[in-house]
């Protein structure tokens, strides 16, 4: 088998901190400006120069969605507790007000810099050929033109609203647009307006193109334009954009007699949710802007005025299918080679040997595939399989009802709390009982995030268990930009496991004696635990003890001290963190041996992996290897129902260790790397030297397990080199 060293950075020398007392909160890293931290670096990938113009205004628009999000769950249940007086600090030891604070600062400097990013794409937008106008621009064929596109396309659906005693100030919706004018007909009369701008009609409007160069119009740009046709005899004095972020966070009764009635109803609720952030352009005329602030029930802090383009989110839009010379080159998911020599059966290539796909470097399609196989094989007498989030048009949805309707047995668990896909998840539950299915909700207090299916087929006279676990969701859609593993199986053992695990999902019937799955909020915690005190045991007594570990989020109080007793112990740490990490590394007497990078680029890392030298280091045949649906949260390992599966098969180890883990660990063409300060250090490789990259790696190499009749032996793995 092909091997090559990797370059793996030293550790930095500890730091001593002042005034710092290694067993107070301090230790901890708070987890929401962490979690700012992480935005940034996906706005800083918008000025990395190796990206694609279109995927750098691509990385803007992330940025700005993931900011409402964070502003609309995260920092409104932080101004309802300071509402409500709560100085309970987090583990770091800031009281909400005080995080509130913190963030306000931060997401401040966080949105001027994103004003600054597009303004600098823009420019090199339109070198590029793609123009974002105003309407004093335009000339007069494209005001011809723009007046035909408002008629037809526009006006219909506006709704323009006055603001005076017959006319109370309207309900704005979360993530709404609107234009506040102050409007004059001749010298003295006056109005106040709002022109809702309609979410149903794009943001930026296409104009006839022009020497060559694609143009674009915002849509509040050409409503302006057209005043006088929504309010006839008055003249535009003074305007200003505003966009508002409500409370989108959901609380559901303990006792809900119907639990899908009752999110039904709280879906409604989330629309009317109090408001969290009111943004504005700059310049708003300051009797107006008073009018809005006090309707909306708005303080200062509150609002946000920016000089530049609001709701940048929407930019998007723009990224241009037609300009593929400015997107990522174009990649086609690989198929395994295993499938392929067995003509695309999935149960006889489980059946030759487990299975570990990478997505979406080997396609989602083979998940897809594995359950419309089930479906349609008459052999097939049962399926099972969680549903946390789906896509609208759902395939696997589609399979699983097509199973029922044939007389299989389905059960289908449902996570009706999956943040801001419970519509979906309503609509899908229904579609799957009207076919036949059992479909089951799981618990009322926990969520449902362990990803696992079952398929039990007649294979002569006896009944074959088929399992698949995996780290992602069951979406094809995000399952071609999130990096994710995928386990299929028909080991015996953990076909009872999975077997166990939906009795308790359905019939809270508590799993005992499981073989090779643990589960949270029950054994998950335990035995992560019990493996990072395992690692500190070996380091003590001179054996080689080293721990990596690849998730999302990392935030747990408890795990964070077991790993700051590993590192003081001996063991090396490396922690892979996609976002936010609470662990402070690199502290003199605390976390000397650990290490903290993340990494942010083409695609979305999102699978959990956990590697145990076991008395061995790592690699090696004898560590100890997992993969999981949890992040080590507080809400992962204690609130919900997750998998931690252990990979047992050498080939399904070797490609979690050398190749995947191995290759995170190399990157340095999209990683940084996490100071005692949580402040985080974009790493580059040394001048004109090749600077690595995990995603073009794997783009261009087979993963290990997928292979078939042509082996394994010339798949390039890599080998730890440590500093």
């Amino acid at each position: 088998m092909f091997k090559a060293d990797f370059l793996h950075y030293d550790l930095p020398p500890a730091i001593e901190l002042d005034d710092f007392d290694p067993n107070g909160p301090e230790r901890f890293i708070n987890r929401e400006l962490s979690w700012l931290q992480f935005n940034w670096r996906v706005l800083e990938e918008a000025e990395n120069p190796r990206v694609p113009l279109l995927e750098r205004l691509r990385f803007v628009s992330i940025s700005a969605a993931n900011l409402d999000e964070f502003y609309t769950v995260r920092v409104a249940g932080l101004r309802e507790l300071a509402h409500a007086g709560n100085i309970t600090p987090a583990a770091d030891g800031l009281t909400p007000a005080k995080q509130l604070v913190l963030i306000n600062e931060d997401a401040r400097a966080l949105l001027l810099h994103q004003q600054k990013v597009l303004a600098t794409l823009r420019t090199e937008m339109v070198e590029a050929g793609i123009d974002i106008l105003t309407r004093d621009r335009l000339d007069d064929a494209d005001r011809v033109a723009m007046d035909a596109t408002f008629l037809e396309q526009v006006f219909p659906v506006l709704s323009p609203l006055a603001i005076d005693p017959a006319h109370p100030f309207p309900f704005i919706a979360n993530n709404r647009f609107c234009i506040a004018l102050q409007l004059r007909r001749g010298k003295t009369r006056e109005l106040q307006a709002l022109l809702p701008i309609p979410a149903q009609v794009p943001r930026f409007v296409k104009l006839p193109a022009a020497a060559g160069i694609r143009r674009f119009l915002p849509l509040e740009e050409l409503l302006l334009m057209h005043i006088d046709s929504l309010f006839p005899g008055y003249e535009l004095d003074k305007h200003f954009v505003f966009r508002v972020l409500r409370d989108s966070d959901i609380e559901v009764e303990e006792e809900a007699e119907d639990l899908v009635r009752e999110f039904e109803v709280a879906l409604k609720r989330r629309r009317r949710g109090q408001v969290v952030r009111l943004t504005l352009s700059a310049g708003a005329p300051k009797a107006l802007k008073s009018v809005v602030m006090q309707e909306l029930a708005v303080s200062g802090h509150e609002v946000i005025e920016l000089d530049g383009m609001i709701g940048l989110a929407d930019l998007k839009e723009l990224v241009l299918d037609e300009r593929p010379d400015l997107l990522w080159s174009g990649f086609t998911p690989r198929v395994p080679e295993r499938v392929q020599d067995h003509e695309g059966d999935m149960f006889r290539s489980i059946a030759h040997k487990d299975m570990l796909l990478h997505h979406p470097y080997e396609t989602f399609d083979m998940v897809v595939r594995f359950l419309k196989q089930a479906a349609a094989d008459p052999n097939v007498v049962a399926i099972k399989q969680t549903l946390y989030r789906t896509s609208r048009e759902s395939p696997i949805v589609e399979a699983l009802c097509e199973a029922a309707e044939d007389g299989k047995s389905v059960t289908a668990l449902v996570e009706l709390k999956a943040r801001f896909d419970e519509a979906a998840n309503i609509r899908q539950s229904r579609r799957l009982e009207r076919a036949g299915a059992h479909v089951v909700y799981g618990f009322l207090d926990w969520k449902t995030h362990a990803k696992i299916s079952t398929v039990v087929r007649r294979e002569g006279d006896r009944l074959v268990t088929y399992t698949h676990c995996g780290t992602g969701n069951y979406h094809p859609i995000t399952a071609k930009i999130y990096t994710d593993l995928s386990f299929f199986t028909c080991d015996a053992a953990l076909g009872r496991d999975a077997t166990k695990v939906f009795n308790y999902m359905s019939g809270y019937a508590k799993p005992d004696r499981l073989e090779n799955l643990s589960i949270s909020p029950h054994q998950m915690k335990t035995r992560i635990l019990e493996m990072i005190a395992a690692e500190a045991d070996h380091a003590r007594n001179g054996r080689p003890a080293q721990i990596w570990v690849k998730l999302n989020a990392l935030i747990e109080p408890e795990v964070i001290d077991a790993l700051y007793a590993a590192s003081q112990a001996g063991v090396r740490i490396d922690l892979v963190i996609r976002g936010i990490c609470g662990v402070r590394p690199g502290v003199k007497g605390l976390s000397d041996n650990i290490r903290v990078k993340s990494v942010v680029g083409r695609y979305l890392e999102h699978s959990r992996i956990a590697c145990f030298g076991n008395g061995y280091g790592l690699p090696h045949e004898n560590s100890k290897v997992f993969f999981s649906s949890a992040d080590w949260m507080e809400r992962n390992l204690n609130r919900r129902v997750e998998t931690l599966v252990e990979a047992r098969n050498p080939t399904v180890k070797a490609q979690i260790v050398s190749q995947i883990m191995a290759a995170n660990l190399a990157d340095v063409a999209q990683s940084w790397v996490m100071g005692p300060d949580g402040k985080y250090v974009r790493i580059r490789a040394p001048k004109g030297t090749f600077a690595f990259s995990c995603h073009r790696f794997f783009m261009e190499n087979p993963s290990l397990s997928g292979r078939g009749s042509a082996g394994a032996d010339d798949v390039p793995v890599l080998t730890h080199t440590s500093g």
